[in-house]
């Protein structure tokens, strides 16, 4: 399989408060989930460790992504934090240390699969990008659920319709009904 580009993005409500992540592919394809509660910082986490999860089989994986917490975590600081018991380089706890381990699972799988290390691009949030922009949409839809309590995961490898990524994401409130005035 050629390369394949997915961009991921978190959002959270009250930050923090109630959480979502999301990937989108460059075909449609998508995946989100909801936490009532979390930060920006573990939707961001979340979202790259389901896109690598999710595309276990892919060699070439490019994830592109507005966070440089995210990519810089996955690229530079979770082993170093790993090495120093789970520290950060002030000794202080390393926030997120559950997700960076999972992280590191899921790259180590890769490894002893014989596929490459995912390769990350950083992109502007909020900025035009296509895909990004529906990544956000469907981050910032699954903290409005994790604002309703409600924790899940939605796909369309779980039933849901594949986006059309040809076009932009709705802005915020454009898909939602208009209420007639009385």
């Amino acid at each position: 399989m050629p390369r394949y580009i997915v961009a991921t993005d978190g959002a959270c409500m009250r930050n923090p408060g109630p959480a979502g992540w999301a990937w989108v592919g460059e075909d449609g394809r998508w995946a989100a989930g909801s936490l009532a509660a979390g930060t920006n910082n573990i939707g961001e986490l979340l979202a790259v460790l389901y896109a690598i999860r999710d595309h276990a089989g892919v060699a070439d994986l490019l994830i592109q992504a507005d966070s440089m917490y995210a990519i810089n975590s996955y690229t530079q600081w979770m082993d170093a934090h790993r090495r120093r018991g789970w520290k950060t380089s002030t000794r202080e706890p390393t926030k997120n240390a559950d997700i960076l381990s999972e992280l590191i699972v899921a790259r180590d799988a890769r490894r002893a699969a014989g596929l490459p290390d995912v390769t990350f691009e950083h992109v502007r949030g909020h900025a035009g990008h296509r895909l990004n922009g529906w990544a956000d949409e469907r981050a910032v839809r699954a903290s409005q659920h994790g604002d309703r309590g409600l924790e899940a995961i939605w796909s369309t490898d779980r039933g849901q319709e594949l986006i059309d990524v040809s076009v932009d994401a709705p802005k915020a409130g454009e898909d939602k009904p208009k209420r007639r005035r009385a």
